[in-house]
């Protein structure tokens, strides 16, 4: 049954009944313009409240019965937070729709949150990550895709030759707010990695039988990908995709320019890659300062102090930073 097609259960609901609303809320255009995955990540949350709470009226819930609902959730935040996120969308779409006058999600309490989302990867990350999946494997071509374009999961599993142009790839990207045309420059070391992909398959990252990956497989795979090279936990696609954004601010891109290649369309959110990347370069540039901005030396510094010939950083740290463009990317960082 597809995303659009209401249950058996709610074509029965009764008149003004919350199972009722849910089933109208499915038939209508803010429902039907987003994307499949997100439509069945809302039908999740939806129809377990239906389960419960279908036959009650959607015009006598009151802020009292939310609240209730959020608190029993009290365990599971994230949960609380997305449940309601979803209800508010649901009564937008009652009130639009003449089944009550009011939306009580408005006045009900909201859920505190402390989570950064996916984490970014770092560049030690992606070092581990080539080292252990080699230049040639359908692991390494899938990696790079990610990093090279900044694409989300879904939009990657499709990337193919049939989006190559003059300009570079350009493929439409449906999100919640709609459709967004991309036109991403193929990065050189990205083109080599493509350069043997078949040039009638469905896509660049494909199975063993030439079939494009769905894009829950896909996490998946790439998600025990990272763990069998021993990174951290929670090491997903999105995160490799938060790792090109990363990147684009550390290479002094700005808001829009990584924007016009990820097809966010929320500036805050690219805003705050900028302003990190920015603090780093503020760091340097104090310190650089401090170490020139006083006389004062010490006359005699202790023996344990060491030499000061000795290139104390690389001994400090044993972290490999970020390669330039001149370090080919495609042979694993020793």
């Amino acid at each position: 049954m597809s995303t659009d097609e209401p249950t058996p259960e709610l074509r029965r609901a009764r008149a003004g009944s919350i199972a009722a609303a849910v089933h109208g809320y499915y038939g209508s255009t803010e429902f039907k313009v987003l994307a499949e995955t997100t439509k069945a990540t809302y039908r999740g949350v939806l129809d377990r409240f239906v389960d419960k709470h279908g036959e009650g009226p959607i015009a006598g819930l009151q802020p009292i019965h939310i609240n209730k609902l959020i608190d029993e959730m009290a365990d599971t935040p994230s949960a609380a937070s997305n449940f309601r996120k979803r209800l508010k969308g649901l009564m937008d779409y009652a009130v639009s729709a003449g089944m009550r006058a009011d939306n009580p999600v408005v006045v009900a309490k909201k859920v505190r949150l402390k989570t950064t989302g996916h984490r970014t990867w770092s560049e030690e990350d992606i070092t581990k990550f080539r080292k252990h999946h080699e230049v040639g494997t359908p692991l390494r071509l899938a990696f790079e895709v990610l990093l090279h374009t900044g694409l989300r999961r879904s939009d990657a599993v499709r990337l193919g030759w049939q989006h190559l142009t003059s300009d570079g790839f350009v493929i439409s990207t449906k999100k919640s707010q709609g459709h967004v045309e991309l036109c991403i420059p193929v990065h050189s070391d990205l083109a080599r990695y493509i350069a043997d992909c078949p040039k009638d398959g469905p896509a660049f990252i494909a199975t063993m039988y030439g079939r494009a990956r769905s894009e829950k497989a896909f996490s998946t795979w790439i998600s025990e990908a990272a763990c069998n090279a021993n990174l951290p936990p929670k090491s997903s696609p999105h995160g490799v995709r938060k790792a090109a954004c990363r990147r684009l601010a550390e290479a002094g891109c700005s808001a829009l320019e990584i924007m016009s290649i990820t097809g966010h369309t929320d500036i805050r959110e690219i805003e705050r890659y900028c302003r990190e990347a920015a603090r780093k370069k503020l760091a340097v540039a104090a310190m650089t300062k401090l170490e020139g901005g006083f006389d004062i030396r010490l006359p005699n510094p202790p023996d344990e102090l060491g030499n000061s010939d000795d290139n104390l950083l690389k001994s400090l740290t044993a972290k490999a930073s970020w390669r330039s463009q001149q370090d080919s990317n495609l042979q694993p960082a020793e």
